[in-house]
Order: C-alpha cells, then sequence, then structure tokens
C-alpha cells in the first residue's frame, strides 16, 4: 500500500474516533437534559468501572462493580440501561458510516491501484489469466445470485428508529464537507442534538407484535429506500469495468443478480400466512413497483425536452407516438400539447399506461400486460437518442431505467412459498382417503408413496373436485395452489417459481407438492408427452440426517422420467435448499458446516449423472450460530462445483438493515458479492488439483464425527441440560419481545426439538456464552492433535491451504471473540439445581478454553482474531460498555422470574429487560 494510502487510512480512523466522540457527547448532553449531570455521573462511573475490569479483572472492583449495578433505583437503572443502549446504536451509526467513508478514501487516495474485493479487481483478474471475450460473455450468462429476504423475528429495531438512524447517519456524513462553515457546524450540530433527542424520546420497543402484512412493508422499505437504485449501479459498475479491459463490445450484462423474498410466502409454522396474505403481498409489492416507475418516468419528462426544431428523432418513434394515439386514451391534463417535443408527449402515454397496470378497470393497449412491453418502449426511446448524437442521456437516463424493469418487473421481488412437509402429508391422506385411492396415506412405505404419486402425476384426470368438501387446514393447502396459479397469470410467472418444503425427508414429500401443482395447471403433462412447469417443487434439508439421505432423495427424483422432465422445463435447474440453523442446532458448528460441504458434493455428483445442475439455496442466519458471514465469504466459502446452477442465499433480520438500510453498504456488499461469485466463477473454470486434499476430508470428518459426539452428549444426552438452558439464559423474555408474526416454537410444546433454531442462537447471545457457534470444536481438533508437533503442523497447512477449513477456523474466532464466559457465568447462576449448574458450566468452560488453545495453536496467533484487528478493536472497545447492560439483564431477569414464581408480573420490570434485550443485541451487533 503507497504511503498516501496509509495516511489516508490514519486520517480515516481518526474520523471515526471523531465521529464516535462527537455523538457521544451529543448523547452526554441529552443525559443531562433529560436526566440531570447525577445520571450522566453514574453512567460514567459504571463505564469507567467496567472498563477498568476489562484492562485487569480484580475480584474487589468486580463485587463493588455489582453493587453499584444492584442497588440502582428503578427509575435511574431504566435511564441507565437505555444510555448504554442507545450509544451502541449512535457507535453503529459512525462505523456504518466509516465503511462508506473508507471506500470513498482508498478510491480518491489509491489513484489507478484497484480495491481489493471490488468489481473492478474480479474483471481485472479475468484478463490477467486471459479469459477471452467469448469465454467472459459465456461465464456471466452462467451467473445468478439471488439474495432472499425474509421475515425472520432477528431485527429487534422498530422501523421508526431506524428511519432516526438514518437521519443521523446522513448529518454525520456532512460533518466531512470541508466548505461547511462555523455557523453551518453549528446548526448541524443542533440538527443532531434535536435527531438524538428524538432517539431518546422514542420508544424502542413495539406494542405488538409485527402482522405478516407490517412485516412485508418493512422489506419492502428497502427496495424503495436503496435496492431500486442501488442494483443497477451495480450493473452499470460491472458493464464499466468490461468495456475498460475488453474494449469495443457493446456489454449488456445479462441479470445475475436480483433480490427475493419470503416475507407473505412463508407459511412454515406460521398459521397467520393465508393464502390471501400472499396474495395481498403481491399486490403490495407491484404497487411499490409501478409507483416507482411513475416516478422515474415524471423525471424523464422533465428532462428529455428535446426539440424537434432542432434534433431529428428517429421515424421508430414517431410511429410509437401515432400508435399509442390510437390505443390510449389520455385525460386532459396527461397531455402534453408541446408537438416539437415528441419525447415527453411519448412519456406521457407511458406514463398513463403505467399508471391504468394498478386500475382494474383498465385491460387491452389502455395498459403495459407486462414489463417486456414497458422495456420495448424504453428501447425505442434508448434508439432515437442514439439517433440524434444524445448518447450520453441515453446511458445515463434510459438504460438505468431498462435496468430496473429487467430486475424489478411488476413484481419487485419473486416470491418464495414455504411450507412444513407434514402440512402437505397430511392434505394428500385427507384427499386420497375421499377418493377411495388408498385409505391411509400417510402410513404407506416410502417406496409405495412414490410409485403412487407418480401414477398420479403421469394421471391426466384432476384428484380433487371443487364439490368435495375438505377440512380446513387441506382446502387452505390447495387454496396456496390456486392462488399461485392465479398470481402467475395476473403478476407474470416470475412472481412466484419456487416451492420450498420445509422438513423433505424422502422423495415423496417433493412428489407431493408437484401433484397439487399439477391440480391446479402449475405442472402439466400433454397429450404429445411434454411436461411444462411454471412451479419448482424445492425440498429443504435442514438436520444432518436429512443432510445424509439427500443425495439418494435427488437421485431417486432424477430417476422418475416425469420429475426429470418437470426439471428440463425450468432450464434445466433444480433448486434445493439447505439449512444451516437446523443443522447447527443439530450437530454443532463443526459438524452442520461439515456435513453440509459434503451433502453438496454427494448431490453435485447426482446431478452431474443426470445432466441436471443445481442451484443451492443457502438458509444462512444473521449470527454465526446460523451460518452467518460477510455475503461475499459466504458465497467463496461453498465449494467451486456447486455454483453452476446459480446461488441463493437468505438475508434475514437485522442483518437486512445492517446491510441495505444506506446506499452506500448497500452497493458496496452488493460489489464485494459479484466479486466473490466472479472469482468463484474463475475457481471454477480453473480447478486447482490439491493431492492432499483427500486426506485433509478424511481429518475434516473425523473432527466432525468427535464435535458431534461431543455436542450431542451435552445438548441431548445430559437430563439437566435443556432445564439449565431455559433457566440460565432470557429465552422465556426473548419471546415476549415483539420481533416477529411467527412464534418461536413450530407447535405449542416444551420439546427442543419443537424450539426453533432463532430463539435458540438469540438466547445464547444475549447470555454471552454463543455457545452454538463454538461449543465442541476444541474437542473435535484436539482429537487430531493430541499434542503432536506433526499433526498440529498438518493443521496449520489446512488453515492455510484448504478453504473449509480456513473458513471454519475464522469464524470459530469470531465466535470466541465475542463470547464472554466470566459473564456467562452470572447468568448460570440463575439455575435452580446448583449440582447441575456446576457440572454443565464446568463443560463449557474447559471446551471454550480448549477452543481457544486450539485455534491460537492452528492460526499460529497471540491472541483471537490477531488476523482481523479492526473488528478486534471494534468488539475490545464495545465491551465495557455491554458489560454493564448484561449484569443488569441478570438482576432484572432474576427478579421478574422470582416475581412471576409467586404469581405476580410486573410490565414495567418486563419492559427493562426488554430495553436489556435492545441494548445487547446493538452492542453485539447479534442478535439471532
Amino acid at each position: 500500500m503507497s504511503e498516501l494510502t496509509v495516511t489516508a487510512k490514519s486520517n480515516s480512523n481518526n474520523l471515526l474516533r471523531r465521529d464516535v466522540r462527537f455523538l457521544g457527547n451529543i448523547l452526554g448532553e441529552v443525559l443531562v437534559h433529560q436526566g440531570g449531570t447525577e445520571l450522566l455521573d453514574i453512567v460514567e462511573k459504571i463505564r469507567e468501572t467496567s472498563k477498568s475490569l476489562r484492562s485487569e479483572f480484580l475480584p474487589e472492583l468486580f463485587a463493588e462493580f455489582k453493587q453499584m449495578v444492584s442497588t440502582l433505583n428503578p427509575d435511574v437503572r431504566h435511564q441507565v440501561i437505555r444510555a448504554f443502549a442507545v450509544y451502541f446504536q449512535l457507535v453503529n451509526i459512525a462505523e456504518q458510516n466509516h465503511r462508506i467513508r473508507r471506500k470513498r478514501d482508498y478510491e480518491r487516495s489509491a489513484g489507478e491501484s484497484v480495491q481489493p474485493g471490488s468489481i473492478e479487481s474480479a474483471v481485472q483478474e479475468l484478463k490477467e489469466r486471459n479469459f477471452t471475450f467469448e469465454e467472459v460473455q459465456n461465464m456471466l450468462e452462467g451467473l445468478s445470485l439471488e439474495l432472499v429476504m425474509t421475515a425472520h423475528p432477528t431485527e429487534a429495531m422498530r422501523r421508526a428508529i431506524l428511519d432516526i438512524h438514518k437521519r443521523i447517519s446522513e448529518d454525520v456524513m456532512l460533518l466531512d464537507n470541508p466548505t461547511l462553515t462555523f455557523r453551518e457546524r453549528e446548526q448541524l450540530r443542533e440538527k443532531l442534538l434535536n435527531d438524538v433527542i428524538t432517539l431518546w424520546q422514542t420508544d424502542e420497543l413495539r406494542d405488538r407484535k409485527p402482522t405478516v402484512l407490517d412485516e412485508v412493508r418493512n422489506g419492502m422499505y428497502y427496495f424503495h429506500e436503496t435496492l431500486f437504485h442501488v442494483l443497477p449501479e451495480v450493473y452499470q459498475e460491472l458493464e464499466r469495468c468490461l468495456n475498460k479491459y475488453y474494449p469495443g463490445n457493446d456489454w449488456h450484462v445479462p441479470t445475475y443478480l436480483r433480490f427475493g423474498s419470503w416475507i407473505g410466502g412463508d407459511r412454515d409454522g406460521n398459521p397467520s400466512v393465508k393464502a390471501d396474505v400472499t396474495w395481498k403481498t403481491l399486490e403490495m409489492q407491484r404497487k411499490l413497483a409501478i409507483r416507482e416507475y411513475q416516478r422515474i418516468l415524471t423525471g424523464l419528462m422533465k428532462s428529455l425536452s428535446f426539440s424537434t426544431t432542432i434534433v431529428n428523432v428517429s421515424e421508430e418513434l414517431l410511429a410509437s407516438i401515432n400508435e399509442d394515439r390510437e390505443k390510449v386514451t389520455l385525460k386532459k391534463m396527461e397531455i402534453w400539447h408541446n408537438e416539437k417535443e415528441p419525447y415527453r408527449i411519448k412519456l406521457a402515454y407511458m406514463l398513463a399506461k403505467m399508471t391504468h397496470v394498478l386500475d382494474p378497470n383498465m385491460t387491452g393497449t389502455e395498459r403495459y400486460q407486462t414489463p417486456e412491453e414497458f422495456i420495448e418502449d424504453l428501447r425505442i426511446i434508448d434508439r432515437s437518442l442514439r439517433h440524434h448524437f444524445a448518447d450520453y442521456v441515453a446511458d445515463t437516463s434510459v438504460k438505468q431505467t431498462i435496468r430496473q424493469a429487467e430486475l424489478f418487473g411488476f413484481h419487485t421481488a419473486t416470491l418464495d412459498i414455504r411450507q412444513h412437509s407434514k402440512e402437505h402429508e397430511n392434505a394428500m391422506k385427507e384427499i386420497l382417503a375421499q377418493m377411495n385411492v388408498v385409505e391411509d396415506y400417510a402410513s404407506m412405505e416410502e417406496e409405495d408413496k412414490i410409485e403412487l404419486l407418480n401414477k398420479l402425476l403421469n394421471d391426466p384426470r384432476p384428484l380433487t373436485t371443487p364439490y368435495q368438501g375438505y377440512s380446513e387446514s387441506t382446502e387452505e393447502c390447495l387454496e396456496v395452489f390456486r392462488t399461485v396459479y392465479r398470481a402467475q397469470q395476473e403478476f407474470g410467472v416470475n412472481c412466484i417459481s419456487s416451492y420450498l418444503i420445509s422438513m423433505s425427508e424422502g422423495a415423496s414429500d417433493i412428489l407431493e407438492v408437484m401433484v397439487f401443482a399439477k391440480e391446479v395447471g402449475l405442472i402439466r403433462k400433454h397429450a404429445d408427452g411434454r411436461v411444462t412447469a411454471t412451479l419448482q417443487s424445492a425440498p429443504l434439508f435442514e438436520t444432518i440426517e436429512d443432510l445424509h439421505a439427500a443425495p439418494a432423495i435427488m437421485k431417486r427424483l432424477f430417476q422418475l422420467p416425469f420429475f426429470r422432465e418437470s426439471v428440463k422445463a425450468m432450464n434445466d435447474v433444480q433448486e434445493i435448499m439447505l439449512g444451516y440453523s437446523d443443522s447447527n442446532k443439530d450437530g454443532g458448528a463443526v459438524t452442520a458446516n461439515w456435513e453440509l460441504q459434503v451433502a453438496m458434493k454427494e448431490i453435485t455428483k447426482v446431478g452431474e449423472e443426470f445432466g441436471i445442475k443445481l442451484k443451492y439455496f443457502h438458509g444462512r442466519g444473521g449470527s454465526l450460530g446460523r451460518g452467518g458471514m460477510p455475503l461475499n465469504r459466504s458465497i467463496l466459502a461453498q465449494p467451486a462445483n456447486t455454483i453452476a446452477g446459480g446461488i441463493k442465499i437468505t438475508e434475514q433480520g437485522e442483518v437486512i438493515s445492517s446491510r441495505y438500510s444506506l446506499k452506500g453498504i448497500a452497493y458496496r456488499s452488493l460489489e464485494q458479492a459479484t466479486s466473490a461469485l466472479i472469482k468463484a466463477s474463475i475457481q471454477a473454470r480453473t480447478p486447482q488439483e490439491n493431492a492432499q486434499e483427500k486426506e485433509w476430508e478424511a481429518i475434516a470428518a473425523q473432527i466432525s464425527e468427535v464435535s458431534q459426539n461431543k455436542y450431542q452428549d451435552l445438548i441431548f444426552r445430559d437430563p439437566d441440560f435443556l432445564s439449565f438452558f431455559k433457566e440460565s439464559t432470557p429465552l422465556p423474555e426473548v419471546g415476549e419481545l415483539n420481533i416477529g408474526s411467527r412464534p418461536s416454537k413450530r407447535k405449542n410444546s416444551d420439546r427442543f426439538e419443537d424450539l426453533r433454531a432463532i430463539p435458540w442462537v438469540f438466547a445464547w447471545t444475549q447470555s454471552r456464552y454463543l455457545l452454538p457457534a463454538w461449543y465442541a470444536a476444541g474437542t473435535g481438533l484436539n482429537s487430531y492433535y493430541e499434542g503432536k508437533e506433526e499433526n498440529l503442523k498438518v493443521l496449520q497447512d489446512m488453515y492455510v491451504n484448504y478453504p473449509f477449513f480456513t473458513s471454519l477456523i475464522n469464524t470459530l474466532q469470531m465466535a470466541l471473540a465475542k463470547a464472554d464466559l466470566i459473564i456467562a457465568e452470572e447468568y448460570s447462576l440463575m439455575t435452580s439445581d446448583e449440582t447441575a449448574r456446576q457440572r454443565i458450566f464446568s463443560l463449557m468452560k474447559n471446551e471454550f478454553e480448549l477452543t481457544k488453545q486450539m485455534v491460537l495453536k492452528i492460526t499460529g496467533q497471540q491472541e483471537i482474531l490477531d488476523n482481523q484487528l479492526m473488528l478486534q478493536e471494534s468488539i475490545r472497545l464495545r465491551n465495557p460498555y455491554v458489560d454493564p447492560l448484561s449484569y443488569l439483564q441478570v438482576q432484572l431477569l432474576k427478579e421478574l422470574r422470582n416475581l412471576r414464581d409467586s404469581g405476580e408480573d410486573d410490565p414495567d420490570l418486563l419492559r427493562e429487560v426488554l430495553l436489556t434485550i435492545n441494548g445487547i443485541a446493538a452492542g453485539l451487533r447479534n442478535t439471532g
């Protein structure tokens, strides 16, 4: 790095410290204004003591600290909790802004050098590796990345709070403007003071659980605020780089990066997601897209003021205007009267046709029937502009709108449907019994089910009838498929194309959905034997057992001619979803990561055998215990030969707001994802054979097996563990935080198997154990090491040269850095069985230390995260502020639970608990 860049980086870090200090001082003023100097003094004393304890742990100081926290009177305690929670919100804003600043600083100071992780770095690598124009074009046509927003309940912040954050963020960025006058800076400070006071006086807790449609609106916010504008810019940058390194070609990059959604389509365990909700979701998504196009077209009308007195527009444009005049009736106020401004005349008709899309009374040529019609009108304008040499205008205005229409259509995002396999089995059982096909479908052997379902798929006759009454659940199951068919007719086939089946345990689970899809015409076998399909039945393999069974399940499906033809009808690509959350909950972090890797490789072999490309859908959560990691790293973590059919990745909860609230952050995240996707494709096309990989895989398999046994000994086979978990974490109280429409359990059951992975991880994160992200890893790694230096050298070599192992160890480092067993022990003291507590906590503590030792030996580092100094420093600086919230949470949980055990309750006490949950989530930058 050049000296100039080093200086810029140092200055940039100083600016981050400036922003944190500036916002911290404003918060201090607000505390004094709202609670007097006494409040600020108390907060400062707690902070300083916490900081001292982090510098040097002294038992007497620790006792004094706990005494200080425990003796706060309730009114002051409430204010102290909020002070630390709001501080973290402000720090997070400063850090996000700093990410944008660092990118700008790099671009400003680097000159012609290329930023690592940028799109240009990936295109430059293509050129350096001598990829030809044709090879690059072929690669781009095969690229596919879909990012799917979900409504998983891990976003702890209200929309109102996020809106205030956005205002503060925009104002803080203005501090970098060197042209600001003294008075302007003072005004900016006053504005920020107002915003922080508003933040302080805005309730951060929801007063009710959001409805599904509330969650839909929340998801759509990001499309309106950032994605509609940022996504085309990413494409524009890729085309710029391609033109730079492969000049002389008119690049129009095919659609490779797009967004989807589960919100309003995911009904697994959420009884509120009915067919009518899914329909309303699609209507809301269409309305958003149309409103965006109306705004864009209005802007184009203002700017495209070209006059035929000066330029000659194309005959094609004039002909299209005449055609519009014959087919579209404009209201008097909509007509553009200046005949010498043809673009404005054309755009007036386009705006009317777009507006009519939302009018159910408008049909035929009065409205756009498809996005393709809209795109063709835009291309007519584009060609005409180039005809009179206004190509710069075409490139900057019209080209971007064409891209937006290609990406978002009239549906904004493709909606996935998801449902639990048991729901389909129950509906099939009822229908088949009523039709006297088989008395008890559910009790049939798997192979008999497959044979029956395959026969039904090949039979052109319907299985259901509108004259037969069904139970409410079966009727709802059928109504979903009718809704999908109707939606594809109304909103286009791209509005819904995948139906995901949770807990897929056999081929019959996938075939059942296909039979229901056939009933309404989404899958059809024609008289000539052709199979057409507009909805794909996609399995979701979640548990370790399901991952083991997955290759055989897919092979059995591919062997069925009807199934094979249905895949052919969907471009010869089969979607398969892999669950990171439940596999982690089932087998621990090491085993889940390993088994997912193995399953992908084995399923890919099956796909290759049948000539089918596989699109893997990675169900990653935001937290480490649910497969969470930066987007670009999650792409590069996949085996290179598994990306040919494309990649889908979930974007969940707090990850959505952290990545897509600000345009600068959204752009950088999507730029890095594009770069990673291209680099992964390069690796897939130029595979590097490593003679040691088979040996490394055998070692990883051994580590995984030992780790899984250690993990399951505690989680599943220790009779006291479940009670320890429920009592030593805020699990019950997390369920009272109104952050999602979906229940925290699949059934009304206290069984561990029925607990969802999100509250499982959320509770461990809050209590600072972070157990799902690291437990049993040390035992697994040590089982190979066994104190032998030659074995340690092998593990160190694996860390440097084996991508799977590199990713695993680095993820463990992040988990170990965020966990804190001193604080976790305070939570453990809430358990009622002291003997069990001591035994279980000792197991955890010993495993934590062993895992830490093994990671440091393998990496050769002195401290955890020595390889990521900025993250290490961020965690170090945050801990003194998180710690008081953790100790306060323990105290409040004890008080609340004692009260409830005696049959009483205190809503104010519960509110304080929930405030600490929000604060810790902001401090650790993770929930579930």
